[in-house]
C-alpha cells in the first residue's frame, strides 16, 4: 500500500506543478485549440486554449510509477511484491504512451494546419490497432516466472487472457491467443474513442477517468491482497491475475496525475488535455480491463463513456437511414449545452452519472468475492 500511496501523491504533485509550465510551453509555442466550425457557438472563446495537455499527466504517471517502485525495494522480503519492473508494468504504460504518441500526431498536426482535422480518421483507427495489435502480443505472450524459494513456480500468468472475463475469467468461454488479440484491440479502441468522445467540455473526461483509474486501483489492491500467487493465502477464492499490485500502482499514479491536471482543467480551462490525453488515458483503461480480468466490466466502471459513445452511433444511424437526428447535437454533452444547461451544470452531473457507473460496478465486484467466500 506504502508504494500505492507514494506513487499517487508524486504523480499529483508532479502534474499539479508540471501543467502550470506546459501551459507557459504550449502557449510560447502557439500550440492553441483549433475549434470546430459547426461545433456550439459559446465554444468559440476557448480558441487558443493551450492543447496537448496530456502530456503532463502522461509523463507524471510514468515518473510516478518510477518512484513507486523505489519503494517497493524498501518492503520486508516476506511481502509478496514485484520490485523488478514487469511486463505488466510495459503493457499498461506502452498503451498509456503509444495510445497517446498517436493522439499526439492527431494534436501536432492540429496545431500546425491550424484547423481541427488533425490525423484523418484512417491514420488514427491504424494507430490504435498497430497500438492494440502488438501490446496484445505482449499481453498474451510472456507469462509470469514467479518462483518460490524451492524454485517451483507460483505464478504462470499473463497479462491478458485467452478466456473471456467479467470479474473473473469465465472459463467456458475460452477464445484462444489469435481471438484474445483480436477483442485486446477492439477494448483498446471502445476506450481510447469514447474517452476521446467524452472530452468536450472543460474537465469532463478528466473527472470521469480519475473515478474510473481509482475504481481500477482498488480492484487492483483488492486482488493483490487475495493473490493466488501469495503463499500466505491459501483460500479457494483468489485472484488468477499477473502483477495486481503493479495495476494498482500505475492506476493510482494515473488518478494522481488526473487529479492535478484537473486543478488546470477545470472550467475555464486553462489547458486542454487534447488526444495526446484522451487516447493515452483510453489505451490505459483498457489495458486495467484485461489485466484485472474484467473486460465485460468495463463498459459498467466507464457507464458515462459509453452513454456518449452511444449518443454518437444512435445520431449517426438515425441521420443516414431517416434523415433526422434525434439529438441537437452528438456527442451527449453538446446535446445539452444547445439545451441551455451550463457547462459546469453539465460536467458536474455527469460526473455523478460516472460516479453511479463506478459505484455499481464496485458493489458487483464485491458482491462476487462475498458470495465466493460464503
Amino acid at each position: 500500500m506504502r508504494a500505492v500511496i507514494v506513487a499517487v501523491f508524486v504523480a499529483f504533485l508532479v502534474s499539479l506543478f508540471g501543467t502550470p509550465l506546459a501551459i507557459r510551453v504550449f502557449t510560447r509555442l502557439k500550440a492553441g485549440q483549433p475549434i470546430r466550425a459547426e461545433g456550439p457557438v459559446m465554444h468559440q472563446g476557448k480558441k487558443g486554449t493551450p492543447t496537448m495537455g496530456g502530456v503532463v499527466f502522461i509523463v507524471a504517471t510514468v515518473i510516478a510509477y518510477v518512484a513507486g517502485h523505489l519503494t517497493l525495494t524498501t518492503l520486508p522480503d516476506e511481502q509478496i511484491a514485484q520490485v523488478e519492473p514487469t511486463i505488466t508494468a510495459l503493457v499498461l504504460l506502452g498503451l498509456l504512451v503509444f495510445s497517446g504518441a498517436v493522439g499526439f500526431i492527431d494534436d501536432f498536426l492540429k496545431v500546425r494546419k491550424r484547423n481541427s482535422a488533425g490525423l484523418n480518421k484512417r491514420g488514427k483507427l491504424l494507430g490504435q490497432i498497430l497500438v492494440g495489435a502488438v501490446f496484445g502480443v505482449i499481453a498474451l505472450w510472456f507469462p509470469s516466472t514467479m518462483v518460490d524459494e524451492a524454485g517451483n513456480p507460483t505464478n504462470t500468468e499473463t497479462v491478458g487472457s485467452t478466456t473471456l472475463s467479467f470479474i473473473r475469467d469465465i472459463d467456458a468461454l475460452d477464445v484462444g491467443k489469435v481471438i484474445s488479440v483480436i477483442l485486446f484491440i477492439f477494448v483498446v479502441m471502445a476506450s481510447t474513442n469514447g474517452v476521446n468522445l467524452t472530452d468536450g467540455l472543460d474537465g469532463l473526461a478528466t473527472g470521469a477517468s480519475v473515478m474510473v483509474l481509482a475504481a481500477y486501483a482498488l480492484i487492483a489492491f483488492w486482488q493483490y491482497r487475495h493473490w493466488c500467487a501469495d503463499p500466505n493465502y491459501t483460500q479457494d477464492y483468489c485472484y488468477q491475475v499477473r502483477d495486481p499490485l503493479e495495476i494498482a500502482l500505475i492506476a493510482g499514479a494515473a488518478a494522481g496525475a488526473c487529479v492535478g491536471f484537473l486543478w488546470w482543467n477545470t472550467s475555464p480551462a486553462r489547458i486542454f488535455m487534447g488526444d495526446t490525453g484522451a487516447l493515452g488515458l483510453g489505451g490505459l483503461i483498457a489495458g486495467m480491463a484485461m489485466s484485472t480480468r474484467t473486460v465485460l466490466l468495463l463498459p459498467i466502471i466507464g457507464g458515462l463513456f459509453v452513454i456518449i459513445t452511444m449518443s454518437v452511433v444512435i445520431q449517426i444511424i438515425s441521420f443516414r437511414t431517416t434523415g433526422k437526428r434525434v439529438f441537437r447535437m452528438s456527442p451527449l454533452q453538446h446535446h445539452f449545452e444547445l439545451a441551455g444547461w451550463s457547462e459546469v451544470n453539465i460536467v458536474v452531473r455527469f460526473w455523478i452519472i460516472a460516479g453511479i457507473g463506478v459505484a455499481i460496478a464496485l458493489g458487483l465486484f464485491y458482491s462476487e468475492f462475498l458470495a465466493a467466500v460464503s
